[in-house]
């Protein structure tokens, strides 16, 4: 691993306290980024920011939520300690699927992916680090590790077994460097689908046993009737009908089974070779044909107009948020909230959003990539004929200024009850809270900050440098990741501040990130 990074606070100048250090039993995690070294020849610049941004999105929130302590980062990995080995092995778990979800877009060349090992141990643990044998078997069960997968050991296996939803897949006792005796490991099937295959496999062995033997009575029965003299046959086949049996009155011929509705394609740039009828739309049906199910009535999103103008964009606050240059706006509509759980249902309902969100329906939907959302705006724009769409950048951060130019659209220091994030004043949620629950800026707009991280039109750039200054989105370069603006109900006050602005990939989902529609004059 390289060079240690040091999360803690203190004065690491200050000589070691007297006596010996205490000692703990804890749930250890390790993780190390696979060929990390291949990915850093590659693209050194690139690797490190897509680390560090899995470092402070992914690992170091998912540690805290599941109540462990990030003990120290190194250039290509982690060490984590846990005072509940279950919640160390949900932890694990949790970061290898959200990574999934950020690699699948990307070529397996340039995916990073890491092998994480867990073992419970007897520990010792300074200001800033944690030694012992129960660290080592983890660093070597991460050692083993296929990318992307935990391997965790016996002593963890035992305290979760029944009490963790997954599968393990033991791999036997394994002789590791530098440890006397061998460990036992386990390698985790990462979720409930994970046991259900093994136990789908089982029940295909069921279901072809039960289909051979079936076959075998079949071909007894069939090889006993034709072994019998032609008269015999006859006689037993004519019997039952010769004694009088009730007929069953008649019934009606069973009716067509409609054809299946076709499903739009997954695509929002190409449309669906034979498209279902818009909710609107009249649609001559045949009596052959069976009506399709009513779709729920249409709730356009609600909007505010705004009247457009010229603006300081961006701060010197971050070094993505520069230079500050300035743009001149012109008139355009903007959701007065996200987009909500219920409008986009409607969406779903009528087959061209590709999920169906759970959660209260004033809530924003969350948990969308950035094609998710333009599936949305483009079923919206079809079904009202309005030019529905992603509001640019630009458009975003002169909205969230509400005509301001300080810190946060209230003043330059943070207020309590202002938004919805992690130091804001509230306590801690596991989803955001409805549309509207906090004020709204001057022009009349909510969760302009806090709440859900919101997807724009623009593809995603690390600095503003030769930013034009229309307000226009920046389509160009690579597009493999769009831009975020808000911050969400799990970040910090910094990114409530209408400059703040992040990069995510385009096609991969993730739980904090939702939307709101623009709409053009």
């Amino acid at each position: 691993m390289g060079e240690i990074r040091n999360f803690r606070s203190g004065n690491h100048d200050e000589p070691p306290p007297h006596g010996p250090m205490p000692r703990r039993l804890a749930a250890i995690i390790v993780g190390d980024i696979a060929s990390y070294s291949r990915l850093m020849q590659a693209d050194e610049e690139g690797t490190h920011v897509r680390v560090k941004r899995i470092e402070r999105d992914l690992i170091q929130p998912s540690i805290v939520e599941h109540h462990g302590t990030l003990v120290k980062t190194t250039g290509d990995g982690f060490i984590a300690i846990f005072d509940s080995p279950v919640e160390a092995v949900r932890c694990s778990i949790v970061i290898q699927q959200n990574l999934i979800g950020r690699n699948a877009a990307l070529a397996k060349p340039s995916r990073i992916e890491y092998r994480i090992g867990v073992n419970l141990g007897d520990v010792i643990v300074e200001p800033d680090d944690v030694y012992g044998d129960g660290v080592n078997i983890a660093t070597r069960l991460e050692g083993i590790a296929e990318p992307g997968q935990v391997y965790i050991s016996g002593a963890i296996y035992e305290q979760i077994k029944h009490k963790v939803v997954c599968g393990y897949e033991s791999l036997g006792d394994r002789k590791v460097k530098n440890i006397t005796d061998p460990v036992r490991v386990y390698r985790v099937l990462p979720d409930a689908d994970a046991v259900g295959e093994t136990r789908g496999r089982r029940e295909n062995i069921l279901i072809f046993l039960l289909g051979v033997t079936l076959l075998v009575i079949a071909s007894g029965v069939l090889w006993y009737l034709l072994a019998q003299p032609p008269g015999k046959v006859g006689k037993q086949a004519a019997a039952p009908t010769a004694a009088p049996v009730a007929s069953p009155s008649p019934q009606p011929p069973p009716r067509e089974a409609a054809a299946p509705t076709p499903q739009p394609s997954p695509s929002v740039a190409s449309a669906s070779p034979s498209p279902a009828p818009a909710p609107n739309q009249g649609s001559s049906q045949t009596p052959a044909q069976t009506p399709s199910p009513t779709a729920p009535p249409l709730r356009e999103p609600e909007m505010i107009a705004i009247r457009g103008g010229s603006f300081a964009m961006g701060s010197n606050d971050d070094p993505t948020e520069r230079p500050v240059h300035q743009v001149t706006i012109k008139p355009f509509s903007i959701g007065k909230y996200p987009v909500t759980v219920q409008e986009w249902n409607e969406c779903a309902a009528a087959k061209a959003c590709g999920f169906t969100a759970v959660g209260k329906d004033d809530a924003p939907i969350s948990n969308v990539s950035w094609t998710d959302a333009q599936q949305y705006v483009a079923y919206l724009a079809q079904a009202t004929k309005k030019p529905y769409r992603l509001p640019s950048e630009a458009e975003w951060e002169y909205a969230a200024r509400g005509g301001t130019q300080t810190k946060y659209w209230w003043g330059d220091k943070l207020q309590p009850g202002m938004a919805a994030c992690k130091d804001c004043g509230d306590l801690a949620a596991e989803q955001p809270a409805r549309v509207g629950s906090f004020k709204p800026n001057p022009f009349g707009l909510y969760d302009m900050g806090g709440s859900i991280d919101q997807w724009v039109e623009d593809c995603w750039r690390r600095t503003y440098q030769g930013a034009t200054g229309d307000g226009s989105a920046w389509s160009g370069g690579d597009c493999a990741s769009h831009v975020l603006r808000s911050g969400s109900w799990k970040n910090d006050s910094r990114y409530v501040r209408p400059s703040n602005r992040d990069g995510y990939d385009t096609n991969v989902r993730y739980p904090t990130h939702g939307f709101r529609v623009a709409l053009s004059p």
